[in-house]
């Protein structure tokens, strides 16, 4: 009994006793009421005006005592909690050691807490509402029907700004044992690499398929005349034995470039954090295609300013970008005999840029929009003969989005191409404050 006696005491909370003038001043209007019909029963001669007062007093001190005598204990389970407002600390710390991007969202759907990877990948931080960075229309109704108390759900949704990116995203209460739990966890699974993989593995079956149909069937078509009427005729032999080896290095050309385009999109959404020196660049791509261009009888004309011009990127794929570039120029540019290519510092308005730019036969304008898509050829006979892919362009234009750079081209009939890559003006200042800190911290290890 006394354990039980002790247990209701435990579970009983009495209220904070109220002064007297406070409950009197609370239940004014019911004494105001009162007094006015005892008074109108006073006047009509119903009660006496001494009887009248006798009731209006007792009423006054019933009031009065009422706070002390009647309150009664109420237990604390049905006390109203106190809404939490911010995640406490072992939800922080469970949610920083989460692998994937986690939030932590209140019922109006207000970020309370972002882990690491989350602020990362989207940017976002604790106050914001999810809506501001997430618009998606799935993604919200989903959340909406968890935050009205319903089960833990998931969602699969995708971005397409400023790269296409899916994620699978699932909700769940914290609270699992309380209808109207206090937050909800928000968990993000980058299905990127899963998406871009079953994309890619479609394309080179279907673009494989396509390409590799020509030079097959002249391989095809070459054996058998060779075992069969030009077995034994020498010449011929030779002829179509140095026919075959062209068709074999355009399809191992062929597949390269689709490999190398199949590598640069699954790591498309993957921002580089190198720091690469433009000028760099493109005095090794002189040299290196120094040949190629005594070959065409083209001169390349480099413009480089004498201070670096840095960039945030990764050094092969810019060369893989400017190579590509050059190269098309000195081929498809021929008749002009030269070939210039600048480099400027960022400015104001915009990030640092290289510009490439060829005197040949240029390019008709039906056709600029269409120079990055895949196997598209302005002369295909040209482009055969250059051994071209087809595909030179479509890798640049990847490696660029991988960059955040952009590319425009502009040509007249009979004046040449113009290609000007524009790297994002923030590149510039990242790659610089990077040396900065680099030099700060080697300066502090020597001293």
């Amino acid at each position: 009994m006394a354990s039980d006696d002790t247990e209701d005491k435990g579970s009983r909370i009495a209220p904070p006793e109220v002064p007297a003038f406070r409950r009197l001043f609370e239940a004014r209007w019911i004494i105001v009421a009162f007094a006015a019909l005892l008074a109108i029963l006073a006047l009509t001669g119903v009660v006496g005006w001494t009887p009248a007062l006798v009731l209006l007093g007792g009423l006054v001190f019933f009031v009065a005592l009422i706070g002390r005598s009647g309150s009664v204990a109420r237990p604390a389970s049905v006390s109203r909690p106190t809404e939490q407002i911010w995640p406490e600390t072992g939800i922080k710390l469970f949610s920083e050691a989460l692998p994937d991007p986690c939030m932590v969202l209140d019922r109006r759907g207000v970020v309370r807490f972002a882990n690491s990877r989350a602020i990362a990948a989207f940017s976002i931080r604790p106050g914001d509402p999810l809506a501001f960075r997430l618009r998606v229309p799935d993604l919200l109704a989903a959340f909406d029907r968890v935050a009205k108390g319903g089960p833990a759900e998931g969602v699969e949704f995708a971005e397409r700004v400023p790269t296409e990116r899916w994620f699978a995203a699932w909700f769940a209460p914290f609270d699992a044992g309380h209808r109207q739990g206090n937050f909800i966890a928000l968990i993000l699974d980058d299905l990127t690499e899963r998406h871009r993989s079953e994309r890619i593995r479609v394309d080179f079956v279907a673009n494989a398929s396509h390409e590799l149909r020509t030079p097959l069937a002249s391989l095809a078509g070459f054996i058998e005349t060779l075992q069969g009427p030009a077995r034994n005729d020498t010449e011929a032999r030779e002829r179509f034995l140095g026919v075959m080896q062209e068709q074999a290095n355009r399809m191992s050309r062929l597949v390269d470039d689709l490999l190398s385009l199949s590598r640069i999109e699954m790591k498309q959404h993957v921002r580089p954090s190198g720091e690469v020196d433009l000028c760099s660049v493109i005095r090794h791509l002189g040299d290196a295609l120094e040949p190629l261009s005594s070959e065409m009888k083209v001169t390349i004309e480099s413009d480089l300013p004498d201070a670096p011009v840095l960039v945030t990127g990764d050094r092969d794929e810019l060369i893989q970008v400017f190579e590509n570039l050059l190269e098309n120029a000195c081929k498809y540019g021929q008749s002009g005999g030269r070939v210039e290519v600048s480099v400027n510092p960022a400015r104001e308005e915009e990030g640092p840029s290289v510009t490439v730019r060829d005197f040949g036969p240029g390019i008709p304008a039906e056709h600029i929009p269409r120079l990055t898509e895949r196997f598209y050829r302005i002369d295909v006979d040209a482009s055969r003969k250059h051994r071209g892919t087809g595909l030179g362009l479509a890798i640049v234009k990847h490696i660029l989005a991988r960059h955040q750079a952009r590319m425009s081209v502009d040509s007249r009939p009979g004046e040449g191409a113009v290609f000007r890559v524009i790297f994002p003006q923030g590149a510039a200042r990242a790659a610089s404050a990077s040396r900065e800190i680099d030099e700060t911290i080697q300066t502090v290890t020597v001293s």
